[in-house]
Protein backbone atom coordinates (compact mmCIF):
# COMPACT_ATOMS: atom_id res chain seq x y z
CA UNK A 1 0.00 0.00 0.00
CA UNK A 2 2.46 2.30 1.09
CA UNK A 3 4.61 1.75 -2.26
CA UNK A 4 1.30 2.20 -4.57
CA UNK A 5 1.00 5.74 -2.24
CA UNK A 6 4.37 6.78 -3.03
CA UNK A 7 4.76 5.84 -6.58
CA UNK A 8 1.39 7.93 -6.98
CA UNK A 9 2.96 10.63 -5.37
CA UNK A 10 6.28 10.41 -7.60
CA UNK A 11 3.70 9.91 -10.97
CA UNK A 12 1.82 13.38 -9.39
CA UNK A 13 5.42 15.23 -9.06
CA UNK A 14 6.18 14.36 -12.93
CA UNK A 15 3.40 15.41 -13.98
CA UNK A 16 3.53 18.51 -12.22
CA UNK A 17 6.63 19.10 -13.42
CA UNK A 18 6.04 18.59 -16.80
CA UNK A 19 3.54 20.45 -17.17
CA UNK A 20 4.96 23.68 -15.78
CA UNK A 21 7.47 23.03 -18.29
CA UNK A 22 5.78 22.71 -21.32
CA UNK A 23 5.29 26.33 -23.18
CA UNK A 24 1.49 27.72 -23.31
CA UNK A 25 -0.10 27.83 -26.24
CA UNK A 26 -0.07 30.96 -28.36
CA UNK A 27 -1.33 32.09 -31.64
CA UNK A 28 0.70 33.51 -34.74
CA UNK A 29 -1.63 35.68 -36.71
CA UNK A 30 -0.34 36.88 -40.05
CA UNK A 31 -1.82 40.25 -41.63
CA UNK A 32 -1.04 41.08 -45.43
CA UNK A 33 -1.60 40.93 -48.18
CA UNK A 34 -1.89 38.06 -51.29
CA UNK A 35 2.04 37.22 -51.26
CA UNK A 36 1.66 36.18 -47.60
CA UNK A 37 -2.10 34.94 -47.84
CA UNK A 38 -3.68 31.11 -48.07
CA UNK A 39 -5.08 30.73 -51.22
CA UNK A 40 -7.88 29.48 -52.60
CA UNK A 41 -7.36 25.77 -54.89
CA UNK A 42 -8.56 27.61 -58.08
CA UNK A 43 -5.11 29.89 -57.80
CA UNK A 44 -2.66 27.02 -57.49
CA UNK A 45 0.24 26.39 -57.73
CA UNK A 46 0.01 30.18 -56.39
CA UNK A 47 1.10 29.72 -52.89
CA UNK A 48 1.36 33.01 -50.69
CA UNK A 49 4.48 32.49 -47.58
CA UNK A 50 2.25 32.55 -44.84
CA UNK A 51 1.51 28.64 -46.17
CA UNK A 52 4.59 27.05 -45.72
CA UNK A 53 5.66 29.49 -42.49
CA UNK A 54 2.69 27.68 -40.87
CA UNK A 55 4.43 24.43 -40.39
CA UNK A 56 7.56 25.07 -38.74
CA UNK A 57 6.25 25.36 -35.46
CA UNK A 58 5.49 22.81 -32.87
CA UNK A 59 2.59 21.83 -31.41
CA UNK A 60 2.35 24.44 -29.02
CA UNK A 61 1.64 27.27 -31.67
CA UNK A 62 -1.34 27.38 -34.07
CA UNK A 63 -0.69 30.08 -37.24
CA UNK A 64 -3.80 32.02 -38.12
CA UNK A 65 -3.74 33.38 -41.82
CA UNK A 66 -5.71 36.38 -42.07
CA UNK A 67 -3.60 37.67 -45.05
CA UNK A 68 -5.86 38.75 -48.33
CA UNK A 69 -5.36 39.22 -51.96
CA UNK A 70 -5.56 42.78 -52.50
CA UNK A 71 -5.75 43.97 -49.04
CA UNK A 72 -4.01 46.93 -47.86
CA UNK A 73 -3.69 48.82 -44.69
CA UNK A 74 -6.38 50.83 -45.20
CA UNK A 75 -8.89 48.24 -46.78
CA UNK A 76 -7.69 45.72 -43.39
CA UNK A 77 -9.63 48.54 -41.42
CA UNK A 78 -12.53 49.63 -43.51
CA UNK A 79 -13.61 45.61 -44.26
CA UNK A 80 -12.94 44.98 -40.09
CA UNK A 81 -10.53 42.26 -40.62
CA UNK A 82 -7.97 44.17 -38.86
CA UNK A 83 -10.80 44.75 -35.93
CA UNK A 84 -11.69 40.75 -35.91
CA UNK A 85 -7.87 40.13 -34.98
CA UNK A 86 -6.84 42.71 -32.15
CA UNK A 87 -10.40 41.42 -30.87
CA UNK A 88 -8.91 37.96 -30.56
CA UNK A 89 -5.37 38.77 -29.32
CA UNK A 90 -4.33 36.76 -25.74
CA UNK A 91 -1.37 37.55 -24.16
CA UNK A 92 1.65 36.18 -25.87
CA UNK A 93 0.39 35.87 -28.88
CA UNK A 94 2.43 37.14 -32.05
CA UNK A 95 1.40 39.47 -35.24
CA UNK A 96 3.17 39.29 -38.05
CA UNK A 97 2.57 42.35 -39.93
CA UNK A 98 3.09 42.68 -44.04
CA UNK A 99 1.60 45.67 -46.21
CA UNK A 100 2.40 47.83 -48.79
CA UNK A 101 1.83 46.11 -52.14
CA UNK A 102 -1.22 47.72 -52.05
CA UNK A 103 -0.82 50.54 -50.34
CA UNK A 104 1.49 51.97 -53.04
CA UNK A 105 -0.32 52.13 -55.54
CA UNK A 106 -2.16 55.33 -56.46
CA UNK A 107 -4.60 53.79 -59.13
CA UNK A 108 -5.83 51.32 -56.45
CA UNK A 109 -9.17 51.44 -53.91
CA UNK A 110 -6.29 50.16 -51.75
CA UNK A 111 -4.05 52.54 -51.76
CA UNK A 112 -2.90 54.42 -48.83
CA UNK A 113 -1.12 57.65 -48.33
CA UNK A 114 2.26 57.55 -46.85
CA UNK A 115 0.94 59.27 -43.65
CA UNK A 116 -2.12 57.06 -43.05
CA UNK A 117 0.22 54.19 -43.97
CA UNK A 118 2.84 54.62 -41.25
CA UNK A 119 -0.61 55.76 -39.10
CA UNK A 120 -2.30 52.19 -39.84
CA UNK A 121 0.84 50.51 -39.29
CA UNK A 122 1.14 51.98 -35.75
CA UNK A 123 -1.96 51.44 -34.99
CA UNK A 124 -1.78 47.58 -35.48
CA UNK A 125 1.06 47.95 -33.16
CA UNK A 126 -0.53 49.69 -30.34
CA UNK A 127 -3.66 47.79 -30.51
CA UNK A 128 -1.38 44.20 -30.19
CA UNK A 129 0.47 45.76 -27.41
CA UNK A 130 -2.52 46.74 -25.84
CA UNK A 131 -3.28 43.13 -25.53
CA UNK A 132 -0.03 42.13 -24.11
CA UNK A 133 1.12 40.65 -27.60
CA UNK A 134 4.05 41.31 -29.73
CA UNK A 135 3.53 42.91 -33.11
CA UNK A 136 6.28 42.40 -35.56
CA UNK A 137 6.87 44.56 -38.49
CA UNK A 138 7.89 43.11 -42.15
CA UNK A 139 8.71 45.57 -45.15
CA UNK A 140 7.14 44.17 -48.11
CA UNK A 141 8.61 41.00 -50.41
CA UNK A 142 10.39 41.75 -53.37
CA UNK A 143 8.60 41.55 -56.75
CA UNK A 144 10.97 40.12 -59.74
CA UNK A 145 12.46 42.90 -61.71
CA UNK A 146 15.48 43.40 -63.01
CA UNK A 147 17.34 46.21 -64.57
CA UNK A 148 18.74 45.86 -68.08
CA UNK A 149 22.31 45.08 -66.67
CA UNK A 150 20.75 42.26 -64.59
CA UNK A 151 20.26 44.18 -61.06
CA UNK A 152 17.36 43.43 -59.39
CA UNK A 153 15.36 46.98 -58.59
CA UNK A 154 13.72 47.62 -55.61
CA UNK A 155 10.13 48.47 -56.16
CA UNK A 156 9.05 48.78 -52.30
CA UNK A 157 11.88 51.18 -51.65
CA UNK A 158 9.48 54.37 -50.25
CA UNK A 159 6.65 52.00 -48.08
CA UNK A 160 9.56 49.31 -47.41
CA UNK A 161 11.45 52.42 -45.91
CA UNK A 162 8.17 53.92 -43.72
CA UNK A 163 7.76 50.51 -42.29
CA UNK A 164 11.35 50.15 -40.87
CA UNK A 165 10.87 53.95 -39.95
CA UNK A 166 7.92 53.04 -37.61
CA UNK A 167 9.85 49.97 -36.60
CA UNK A 168 12.67 52.15 -35.28
CA UNK A 169 10.59 54.77 -33.53
CA UNK A 170 8.50 52.58 -31.67
CA UNK A 171 10.76 49.99 -31.01
CA UNK A 172 9.35 46.72 -33.01
CA UNK A 173 10.86 43.59 -34.20
CA UNK A 174 11.66 43.99 -37.74
CA UNK A 175 12.10 41.64 -40.22
CA UNK A 176 13.42 43.64 -43.52
CA UNK A 177 11.79 41.37 -46.17
CA UNK A 178 12.27 43.64 -48.95
CA UNK A 179 16.14 43.35 -48.47
CA UNK A 180 16.69 39.74 -47.86
CA UNK A 181 14.04 38.83 -50.59
CA UNK A 182 15.77 41.22 -52.99
CA UNK A 183 19.46 39.46 -52.00
CA UNK A 184 17.77 36.22 -52.89
CA UNK A 185 16.67 37.13 -56.29
CA UNK A 186 19.47 38.76 -57.20
CA UNK A 187 21.78 35.46 -56.09
CA UNK A 188 19.43 33.63 -58.48
CA UNK A 189 19.80 35.84 -61.55
CA UNK A 190 17.06 36.80 -64.03
CA UNK A 191 16.50 33.43 -65.36
CA UNK A 192 16.67 31.18 -62.19
CA UNK A 193 14.40 33.57 -60.25
CA UNK A 194 11.86 32.85 -62.07
CA UNK A 195 11.63 29.24 -60.72
CA UNK A 196 10.40 31.27 -57.33
CA UNK A 197 7.14 33.01 -58.68
CA UNK A 198 3.81 31.93 -60.61
CA UNK A 199 5.57 31.56 -63.98
CA UNK A 200 3.80 28.61 -66.21
CA UNK A 201 3.62 28.02 -70.24
CA UNK A 202 0.29 27.42 -71.98
CA UNK A 203 -1.03 24.16 -70.84
CA UNK A 204 1.39 23.32 -68.05
CA UNK A 205 -1.21 23.48 -65.25
CA UNK A 206 -5.04 23.19 -65.85
CA UNK A 207 -6.11 26.52 -63.57
CA UNK A 208 -3.73 28.45 -66.32
CA UNK A 209 -4.57 26.88 -69.55
CA UNK A 210 -3.05 30.10 -70.94
CA UNK A 211 -0.06 30.36 -69.04
CA UNK A 212 1.04 32.84 -66.88
CA UNK A 213 3.97 35.50 -66.47
CA UNK A 214 3.63 36.72 -63.11
CA UNK A 215 6.42 38.59 -60.95
CA UNK A 216 5.19 39.47 -57.81
CA UNK A 217 3.44 36.02 -56.19
CA UNK A 218 5.36 33.03 -55.75
CA UNK A 219 5.00 29.28 -56.87
CA UNK A 220 5.66 26.77 -54.05
CA UNK A 221 9.07 26.97 -53.92
CA UNK A 222 8.97 30.57 -53.75
CA UNK A 223 6.83 30.53 -50.90
CA UNK A 224 8.84 28.36 -49.38
CA UNK A 225 12.17 30.01 -50.24
CA UNK A 226 10.23 33.60 -48.25
CA UNK A 227 8.91 31.35 -45.70
CA UNK A 228 12.50 30.56 -44.83
CA UNK A 229 13.87 34.08 -45.18
CA UNK A 230 11.29 35.00 -41.97
CA UNK A 231 12.00 32.24 -40.51
CA UNK A 232 15.88 33.20 -40.17
CA UNK A 233 14.94 36.39 -39.14
CA UNK A 234 12.43 34.79 -36.31
CA UNK A 235 15.72 33.52 -34.67
CA UNK A 236 17.92 36.45 -35.16
CA UNK A 237 15.50 38.90 -33.75
CA UNK A 238 15.75 36.32 -30.73
CA UNK A 239 12.07 36.16 -30.30
CA UNK A 240 10.46 34.11 -27.87
CA UNK A 241 8.90 32.62 -30.50
CA UNK A 242 11.85 30.92 -32.17
CA UNK A 243 11.67 28.58 -29.42
CA UNK A 244 8.72 26.80 -30.82
CA UNK A 245 10.27 26.04 -33.76
CA UNK A 246 10.38 22.29 -34.78
CA UNK A 247 13.91 20.60 -33.64
CA UNK A 248 14.55 17.72 -36.59
CA UNK A 249 17.21 15.16 -35.57
CA UNK A 250 19.85 15.90 -37.90
CA UNK A 251 20.42 11.88 -40.08
CA UNK A 252 23.47 11.35 -38.21
CA UNK A 253 22.04 11.74 -34.74
CA UNK A 254 19.07 9.15 -35.67
CA UNK A 255 21.61 6.89 -37.31
CA UNK A 256 23.31 6.77 -33.83
CA UNK A 257 20.78 6.63 -31.71
CA UNK A 258 20.04 3.38 -33.78
CA UNK A 259 22.95 1.91 -33.25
Amino acid sequence: MRIRFVAGVLLALWLTAFTASAPAPIRVYLVGDSTMAQKEVKAYPETGWGTPFAVFFDESVSVDNRAQNGRSTKTFLTENRWQAVAQALKPGDYVLIQFGHNDEVPTKKSYTTETEFQQNLLRFVTETRAQKATPVLITPVARRKFDAAGRVEDTHAAYAELVRKVARANQVPLIDLSQTSMALLQQLGVENSKLLFNQLQPGEHPNYPDGRDDNTHFSELGARKMAQLVLADVRALKLELAERIVKRESKKTVDAQAK
